[in-house]
């Protein structure tokens, strides 16, 4: 299956040391890669159907120190859709005025969740059904932005549903949080003062965050697989649903009866 990084931080942070030990794990996971960058009420969307060890594009990320306080990336390993630009994660759509950002690492069996307002699949991956329904959702639910919250109560009650087919391992972001869920396999990092020297699990590579942060700075990090060997990772529990803002993660709201697809 595919791969998630992600990251939310307080202020606008670059992801170049997180992304180039991550896209090293795309020998394994090639059929496409994707990044998506909120700035303010923009979102840059770079996705490519090759290798991001590989792609023009990955090597630009790599090189382009890009700021933002919402990323999210994905390094796809198809399991169901044909290898094409269309279905390659992240997804993007609009809602109440904002982008929100999508990318899935599962496998959703039989999954065809009943699709009638404005959220509409292009390619033929369960991953953007499942995003699709997802915005349906939350459409039908709120008639304009509700608060992270708000949100994140009704994300707790939509989720279940989907992951009752199969592999639901997400990422969610429309700019002012980060939603991660994990079906199988999640974990996060919390960077904050006093900052330390890290060195990618996958690269030769390391750098000293004390020498490029502020005391006041904080950043989390979310990936499928630690992408370092010498910080504090915490895995998510199966069937947990976290939200990420200001560079932590915060509580969320209790549950009531999750509708169905």
């Amino acid at each position: 299956m595919c791969q998630l990084l992600g990251l939310n931080a307080n202020t606008p942070t670059d992801v170049v040391f997180s992304f180039t030990g991550f896209a090293t794990r795309a020998q394994e996971h090639k059929d496409g890669f994707g990044i998506a960058f909120f700035e303010g009420n923009g979102a840059r969307l770079f996705v490519d159907a090759q290798s991001a060890r590989l792609s023009p594009v990955a090597e630009m990320v790599r090189r382009y120190p890009i700021r933002s306080e919402n990323v999210i990336a994905h390094i796809r390993k198809a399991t169901q859709g044909r290898v094409a630009l269309e279905n390659t994660h992240p997804f993007q759509r609009e809602l109440w005025g904002r982008y929100w950002v999508f990318a899935h690492n599962g496998d959703l069996k039989g999954y065809a969740p009943r699709l009638h307002g404005s959220f509409r699949p292009v390619g033929d991956t369960d991953s953007e059904r499942a995003f699709c329904w997802l915005m349906q959702e939350l459409a039908k639910a709120h008639a304009s932005v509700p608060t992270v919250e708000e949100l994140s109560a009704t994300l707790r009650e939509l989720v279940p549903g989907v992951a009752a087919f199969g592999t639901f391992n997400f990422m969610l972001s429309n700019g002012q949080a980060l939603w991660a869920h994990c079906s199988t396999q999640l974990h996060y990092l919390q960077r904050e003062h006093p900052f330390r020297a890290a060195r990618l699990a996958d690269e030769d590579l390391s750098v000293d965050f004390a020498d490029l942060t502020t005391p006041s700075d904080r950043v989390a990090v979310i990936v499928t697989e630690p992408l370092t060997r010498d910080e504090p990772w915490t895995a998510l529990a199966p069937g947990e649903l976290a939200v990420f803002r200001d560079g932590r993660r915060t509580d969320l709201p209790r549950s009531t009866t999750p509708p169905t697809p």
